[in-house]
């Protein structure tokens, strides 16, 4: 297949606008905004993924290798086997139009030996630029802070993958995530993935491990707005917000069974003419 040919196949593919090779990639910026004007193509986004394979044993291309481990999961494979089994069902076609320059698509072995390796902070942020290029921006205004354990990441004593995410409930979409090490809270996730999120002009919504004022903070002098939750974890604050509404309610119970006075001369000056 020419180099035409297989743009017009990524095309169709919808996976790109113009083919790329595949390299051995660059590290992204430590601190880029998502916010950007025009769809970025997934096998140039890809590219940037720094491949942490030994040069002399490379068959297959990073890019190529990690835009087919996309497809396979937005199709709904969840598992290296999966991935694998899904390459192999699209044959020769897929593989050339990915930039798999042998017609073959890697194995469950070699994928594991791959994710095993790679920069997973570097390649979740380049699906996250790629996602978010292609979100109307009115499709993003209300983004939705949550933190998870990932399932089946346990082992034995050992604990799970704990992701902070950001996700735009109207597109949809996961915008970014971040994993939480040992020796740092949700909150503190938090403020890394506000540093790189669209914020200005977005609602930003969260539970009560959120309710912090540095995140807080953060959304307000980022151009945004916020919705956080107030439970035991602030104690001050909450009977603060419990006073305050106490308060509002009883000036409206009592305007109710006091109505204002008439003015004085208001009724004898309408009766007069």
């Amino acid at each position: 297949m020419n180099s035409l040919g297989r743009d017009r196949a990524v095309r169709r593919l919808t996976l790109a606008e113009g083919g790329s090779e595949g390299k051995r990639g660059r590290s992204p910026p430590e601190k880029e905004s998502l916010a950007v004007s025009a769809p970025l193509p997934l096998l140039e986004v890809l590219a940037d993924v720094p491949d942490p394979r030994d040069p002399r044993g490379i068959r297959h291309p990073l890019s190529a290798i990690l835009s087919l481990t996309v497809l396979a999961m937005l199709t709904g494979c969840k598992s290296y086997t999966a991935i694998a089994q899904f390459g192999r069902d699209k044959g020769f076609a897929l593989a050339h139009a990915l930039g798999f320059r042998r017609g073959k698509t890697p194995t469950k072995s070699t994928l594991s030996d791959l994710f095993r390796k790679i920069d997973v902070t570097a390649f979740e942020a380049a699906l996250s630029r790629w996602v978010a290029s292609r979100l109307p921006d009115e499709q993003i205004k209300h983004v939705c802070l949550d933190g998870k354990t990932a399932r089946g990441s346990k082992d034995g004593d050992a604990p799970g993958h704990h992701l902070v995410s950001a996700y735009a409930p109207q597109a949809q979409a996961v915008l970014a995530q971040i994993r939480v090490d040992a020796k740092t809270n949700e909150h503190k996730a938090a403020l890394q993935l506000l540093g790189v999120l669209p914020v200005k002009g977005k609602i930003i919504t969260g539970d009560a491990a959120f309710c912090q004022r540095d995140v807080a903070e953060a959304i307000i002098d980022a151009g945004g707005d916020y919705v956080l939750w107030v439970k035991k974890n602030q104690p001050g604050l909450e009977v603060d917000i419990g006073a305050g509404l106490a308060f509002e309610a009883e000036k409206r119970r009592q305007a109710a069974a006091f109505p204002p006075l008439p003015r004085p001369g208001a009724t004898a000056g309408f009766g007069g003419q």
